[in-house]
Formats: structure tokens, sequence, C-alpha cells
């Protein structure tokens, strides 16, 4: 059998993707297997497509626009996960503003609404650019090793907190001495998480 690219010369193997019979001059051996130039080029040019991630058509600017409304930026990255909870995080935030607490209880949860407000736009923008340059930052839908359910956390936290509220189980002086507490817990966390990854 003569090689399909130089019909005088007899062929020595056949591409193992499209069969030709080829010479020693036409086969490419890659790890013991024998192709064409055409197929591995074609496999090489598939490979390398593969590799270069999928950019989105999301526009960080209308990210960042549509962040302003509660869970919408969120939505708008296709993340309704996160969505649901930004919601119900501002949902319970302005029930607890609206609750029967002291001026104190009001002014954190006013500074809390207000950082969680401007979290959404920045955190809907920040998504959108990594998507746009090719990054992977959609959210898996349960939390993988590594990454801490934080938006399950808060609102555990605040549940509990506008629950026991309404069941008249907080002690608002007890609690108004005891806050600072938590900024200590939260602290201490912290610090921990970072030596753990240094180490």
């Amino acid at each position: 059998m003569k090689c399909a690219v130089h019909t005088e010369v007899d062929a020595t193997g056949f591409c193992r993707n499209c069969g030709k019979p080829l010479c020693p001059e036409c086969t490419r051996e890659v790890r013991g297997a024998l192709y064409c130039e055409a197929c591995l080029a074609s496999m090489v040019s598939a490979s390398t497509a593969e590799r270069q991630p999928a950019r989105s058509g999301a526009h960080p600017a209308i990210a960042l626009a549509l962040g302003f409304i509660p869970g919408l930026g969120a939505v708008y990255n296709g993340e309704y996960i996160k969505a649901l909870i930004h919601v119900l995080v501002f949902g319970g935030l302005v029930a607890a503003q609206s609750s029967d607490v002291s001026g104190s209880y009001h002014a954190f949860l006013g500074i809390t609404l207000a950082c969680f407000y401007l979290y959404m736009p920045i955190e809907a923008y920040r998504v959108a650019k990594a998507r746009q340059e090719g990054g992977t930052q959609q959210a898996p839908p349960v939390a993988t090793e590594g990454r801490k359910p934080v938006g399950a956390i808060i609102l555990v936290a605040l549940g509990t907190f506008l629950l026991l509220a309404n069941l008249g189980l907080l002690e608002w002086d007890w609690l108004g001495k005891a806050w600072p507490l938590g900024l200590i817990v939260l602290g201490v966390w912290l610090l921990a998480d970072r030596i753990r990854r240094s180490s």
C-alpha cells in the first residue's frame, strides 16, 4: 500500500484518527500513536480552543446599576441562589429596622443595611467583570471545599435575632452591652482562618 500523500512511497503506518496510509516522512508520532499532519493540527487547535475560557456577555456597568435593586444584579449574572439570599438579607435588615428597638440598635442596623446595600452592586460588578475577562466567578449551588456559606450564616444569624426579638426573649440592655463580643468572635474566626491558610 502506498502513502496517501506520497503515492510513490510505500506506507509504513496508518493515521490513528482518519486511517490514511502514511510513509515515514508523513507520520507524526505522539505517545506511540501515529497521526497525519492534518489530524494532529486539528486536535491541537481543538485542545487550545477548549482551554480558552468562554467570555461572558455580561457588562459590568449594567451589573453595577442593577445591583442597587436587591437581588437583581445577581440575577443579571445568573446567580439565582445568591439573588435570593440578597433579597432575604435586605428584607430582614429592613424588618429589623422597623421593629421595636432602641435608638442605638437602629443606628447599628442602619449602618449594616447601608453597608449591605453598597455591597450588592459592587459584588455584581466584580462578578460581571471577572466573567467578561474569562474568569469563573459564578458560585456553585452548593458550597465547595474552601468556600464558606457566608450568605447562609448571615441569614441564620439575622433570622435568629429577629425571632428572639419578636418573642420578647432579647433583653435589649444586656444585648446593648454585649454586642461587641460578636465583633471579637468574628475577628478571632478571621484570624484563625488566615493562620490556617498561611500554614
